[in-house]
């Protein structure tokens, strides 16, 4: 996956919203999968993923419904966000730990 960046975390949280919340780390793992695949297949190949995007979490958001942004002081958006950082920062250990 390419380097995280303010937009993607947004775009991740939005995507998020759109979805039921029993679906929502489900969903985020997918996210973070499809960001990975798509940027090995955007390395390998030169052109971004034809479902995936180029690699960054924002374009494998984008390929789903997003929720209208709301304000930080919404709590559901809140919880969004945390559920990416939590994946962000399981991810990160993962791939520490060579998996």
């Amino acid at each position: 996956m390419r380097p995280v960046l303010h937009t993607d975390l947004r775009d991740a949280a939005r995507a998020l919203m759109a979805v039921p919340a029993r679906l929502r780390a489900d969903q985020c793992r997918r996210m973070l999968k499809e960001a990975t695949w798509a940027d090995k297949y955007a390395r390998r190949t030169g052109r971004p993923h034809p479902l995936w995007g180029n690699g960054t979490l924002s374009d494998a958001a984008r390929k789903r419904v997003l929720a209208a942004e709301p304000t930080l002081d919404d709590s559901g958006y809140c919880d969004c966000l945390a559920l990416v950082l939590l994946g962000l920062r399981d991810r990160l250990g993962q791939v520490r730990d060579g998996f």
